[in-house]
C-alpha cells in the first residue's frame, strides 16, 4: 500500500447522558478521526483521546501534535505491504498508543478494502455477532442508577458494568445485587484506590461479581498480583496493559485474572491481535473495552471482539448508547439476543455520515507528500 494522503479530523460529538467515573463527568465525545488514502483506496480510523488526561496521558492536542510532527511523516509517501506491520513501523515514537491507533486502523480499513473483505475477516474473526455489555457512569443517587440498569437489562444487554469510587460502592452494589439478583454485573475503580483498601474491596466478594477492573493505580501490576490474592473475585486489568509484555507480567505474577483489550490503549489492532493470542494461549478470557468511541472506532472494536478469545460481553454498545446521531451509516444496533452483529460489507463494513462528520469537526488537516498540512 502507498500511502499517498492523510487527513485529520478534531471532532466534538454530544452525549445523549452525561458519564461519570471516579475521573469526573463528560458531557460531549471529544475524539480524533483519522482518513487515509493508500493506492486510490481511502479507509478510516479512530484515535480515541479526551480533551484532558484523565484515563491517559494523551489528549486531542497531544495526540494531533505527535500525529501531525512525528506519525504522519513516517507513514505519508511510504510503501506499507501490510496492515500489521504499521505498528512496528512506528515503534520509534514511543507511547502514544492512541495517536497510532487512528493511523493504524485507518491501515487495516484500507488493506481490507483492497482485499475485498471485512476487517473482522482480515483479522482472523469468527464471530458473526459478539455479545454486547453496557458500562453505566456514576449517577446522582442510587435510584437513578437503579433506573438506569433497569432500562439497559430491558433492551437486552448481556451484562452491566458499573463505575465506582470510595464512596459511592459497596452499598450501591448491595443495592444494585438486590434488585437483580441474577444480573451478570461488574464494576470499575479506574484506579479508585490503594492496596491499604483491600479488605474494604473484598467485601465486594459478597456480590458475585463477574470482575472488579483496575482498582488500584494505572500503572501499576505488583500491588494488583498482593490483591488477587486477597479476593475471590476476579481482578481485571485496564489501564495497566500497554503492551503484550505487560500483559505477560500481569499473568505470570497472578495480578488479574481477565485482561481488558482496548485497541486504542495499546495502539492499534495488531497489538490487541497479540495480547488476545497469549490470552488466548494461556486460557485467559478477554473482553474488549470501550473509550466512548464513535461509530469508526467503534467498528474497528467490534471486528477485533470477532476473534475467539472475546469470550466476555465487552463494552461495544449500541450507537444509541451514547449518541442521539453517529457518524456512520448504518449505525450500530442492539440484536434482540443482546449482541452486535460483526459487519461483514468491505473494509468497517460500514460508510461514514460525511455531511454529519462535517458538521461535527472543529478543526480538519490534511497531508500530501508535496508538502505541509492543508488546515480545513
Amino acid at each position: 500500500m502507498h500511502v499517498e494522503r492523510i487527513e485529520l479530523r478534531y471532532i466534538q460529538l454530544p452525549l445523549k447522558h452525561p458519564f461519570e467515573t471516579s475521573f469526573g463527568r463528560s458531557f460531549r465525545r471529544d475524539t480524533i478521526v483519522v482518513r487515509v488514502w493508500a493506492d486510490g483506496v481511502e479507509g478510516w480510523g479512530e484515535s480515541p483521546v479526551e480533551d484532558g488526561p484523565w484515563y491517559s496521558y494523551e489528549t486531542v492536542e497531544t495526540a494531533w501534535h505527535v500525529q501531525r510532527e512525528f506519525l504522519v511523516p513516517m507513514l505519508l509517501g511510504q510503501e506499507v505491504e501490510t496492515a500489521t506491520q504499521v505498528f512496528d513501523r512506528l515503534a520509534g515514537v514511543r507511547g502514544h498508543n492512541m495517536a497510532k491507533t487512528g493511523l493504524e486502523e485507518a491501515l487495516w480499513d484500507v488493506e481490507a478494502r483492497q482485499k475485498g473483505v471485512s476487517v473482522a475477516q482480515l483479522l482472523g474473526g469468527t464471530r458473526e455477532r459478539v455479545a454486547s455489555g453496557v458500562s453505566i457512569g456514576i449517577q446522582d443517587t442510587p435510584e437513578e442508577l437503579l433506573e438506569r440498569i433497569e432500562g439497559f437489562v430491558k433492551q437486552g444487554y448481556r451484562r452491566v458494568k458499573i463505575k465506582i469510587k470510595p464512596g459511592w460502592d459497596v452499598e450501591i452494589v448491595r443495592a444494585v445485587r438486590r434488585a437483580f439478583p441474577d444480573l451478570p454485573l461488574m464494576v470499575d475503580a479506574n484506579s479508585a484506590y490503594r492496596l491499604s483498601d483491600a479488605e474494604h474491596l473484598a467485601a465486594l466478594d459478597e456480590f458475585d461479581l463477574m470482575m472488579i477492573e483496575q482498582p488500584l493505580a494505572y500503572d501499576d501490576i505488583y500491588e494488583h498480583s498482593l490483591l488477587q490474592r486477597r479476593l475471590r473475585t476476579p481482578l481485571c486489568l485496564d489501564e495497566s496493559i500497554h503492551t503484550p509484555a505487560q500483559a505477560r507480567a500481569a499473568l505470570e505474577l497472578g495480578s488479574c485474572r481477565i485482561i481488558n483489550i482496548k485497541p486504542g490503549r495499546v495502539g492499534g489492532l495488531m497489538q490487541a491481535r497479540r495480547i488476545h493470542d497469549l490470552c488466548l494461549e494461556r486460557g485467559v478470557p478477554v473482553w474488549c473495552g470501550g473509550l466512548l468511541e464513535v461509530g469508526i472506532g467503534r467498528a474497528h472494536n467490534v471486528a477485533i471482539a470477532s476473534l475467539p478469545g472475546y469470550t466476555l460481553p465487552g463494552d461495544i454498545s449500541a450507537s444509541d448508547r451514547y449518541f442521539e446521531r453517529d457518524v456512520v451509516d448504518p449505525p450500530f444496533t442492539l440484536n434482540h439476543d443482546g449482541t452486535i452483529t460483526v459487519p461483514t460489507g468491505l473494509g468497517l463494513g460500514v460508510e461514514v455520515d460525511l455531511e454529519f462528520l462535517e458538521h461535527v469537526t472543529v478543526r480538519r488537516e490534511t497531508f500530501t507528500p508535496a508538502g505541509a498540512g492543508l488546515t480545513g
